[in-house]
């Protein structure tokens, strides 16, 4: 993992325009585990604010040209997965925009701890689901979302954390 004193050396205005990866990244976490939703305003805008970060930071157009080639073919994948309802399509939107930001460099390290972190997350939620809720989170409108065995599995969560893992060593902070 990078330290401080290896960053790049952006301006403030470039670290604000990167920093919305990982704004989004825990918007969109947070968000499926509340309501199991991921907002489309919020993966479109992940997706708009690539080409910003990618001019912001004089990335290569042929490096752009091949993260732009990694959005797309990451979306016309989860796409499929989604049209046979094995993901949502929030979560579909999401994997394509932290797909688009990652380019091919970091496509398949993404999807390999995004599955292992997913995996973990359906395990930890079947066990959850299979106890007694304790009294003082019955009233807990999300909780009782997540708690229910008829809902999914809010895999934002894993998407995001996924995301974030393989950004930290992506080159934008390297």
């Amino acid at each position: 993992m990078p330290v401080l004193a290896e960053l790049p050396d952006y301006s403030p205005l470039q670290w604000a325009v990167i920093s919305l990866f990982p704004a989004a990244m825990l918007a969109s976490a947070l968000w499926d585990a509340a309501a199991m939703r991921i907002p489309n305003w919020l993966t479109g805008g992940l997706a708009l604010a690539f080409p910003i970060a990618a001019a912001g930071t004089a990335l290569p157009l042929e490096t752009v040209g091949w993260h732009l080639l990694t959005g797309l073919g990451a979306l016309a994948v989860v796409m499929a997965l989604f049209a046979t309802g094995w993901i949502g399509g929030g979560d579909a939107k999401l994997f394509a925009a932290t797909a688009l930001w990652l380019g091919h460099e970091g496509i398949l390290a993404y999807t390999l701890v995004t599955t292992m972190l997913g995996g973990g997350l359906t395990l930890l939620l079947i066990s959850f689901r299979g106890m007694p809720l304790p009294q003082a989170l019955i009233g807990q409108e999300w909780i009782l979302r997540l708690h229910d065995p008829r809902e999914g599995v809010p895999y934002g969560l894993a998407l995001a954390a996924g995301g974030l893992l393989v950004f930290a060593q992506s080159l934008w902070l390297g």
